[in-house]
């Protein structure tokens, strides 16, 4: 799974990297310790890139409690076409998950030990997400999203049985496409991540928990 992630990159690099619209509605400030619930930003397409904050966690338009949410921070790519959770939102609402790295727990002698997952290139990326939109009984409109999961690299199985879905910036161009909705074209974006392309260390347990957000969650404990 993926519960925790950072992006901590500058938001200059980010237009760099990602190419989304010149205006944002939203200030940014660099995230070191990303948890499930908090609003957070996603490129969408919509008649081009834009950076937009949604809330972690995906709330399906037909639910009936937002509380859902909390329960679908990850999908599996195994299944999005068949589950109604996330099947519309597979064809027609993609997005890309902005980030820098991400966490994992590896289990040492019964302790969960932190490790930090990056790029050797340090660039930032994004992961596999989908999106929806749902409405509340009160007239408020969340936006709310779901990183996808796949099977581990070589790098990471040995930390977890499943990793995020890291779309190479190419791929990312049939993501965030809305006019591509075959599910065959869609699901061959969704292999590991290259592990000679990735790195792992150790970091201090302060990322635990979420309420710690500051650079001393990514130092190296090595």
């Amino acid at each position: 799974m993926c519960g925790r992630y950072t992006l901590t990159v500058n938001l200059s690099k980010l237009r760099d990297r990602f190419g989304f619209e010149e205006e944002i509605g939203f200030e940014y400030v660099p995230r070191y310790n990303i948890a499930p619930t908090q609003n957070v930003a996603v490129i969408v397409n919509k008649g081009g890139n834009h950076m937009e904050l949604f809330r972690w966690g995906l709330i399906p338009y037909w639910a009936k409690d937002p509380e859902i949410g909390n329960r679908l921070i990850n999908a599996r790519a195994e299944t999005l076409a068949e589950k109604p959770s996330f099947k519309r939102s597979f064809r027609q609402r993609r997005c890309l998950v902005l980030a820098d790295s991400f966490y994992e727990w590896r289990k040492i002698d019964g302790y969960k030990i932190p490790m930090r997952i990056i790029l050797k290139s340090r660039e930032p990326f994004g992961f596999a997400g989908l999106w929806d939109c749902w409405h509340s009984p009160e007239g408020e409109d969340i936006n709310s999203f779901t990183i996808i999961t796949t099977t581990p690299n070589e790098l990471l199985k040995s930390i977890h049985n499943r990793m995020p879905v890291v779309l190479s910036p190419e791929e990312e161009k049939t993501w965030l496409n809305p006019n591509i909705q075959d599910e065959f074209i869609l699901s061959k974006l969704l292999d590991p991540y290259p592990s000679e392309e990735m790195e792992v260390y150790k970091v201090s347990r302060v990322v635990n928990s979420p309420s710690n957000d500051s650079p001393e969650c990514i130092r190296s404990v090595e």
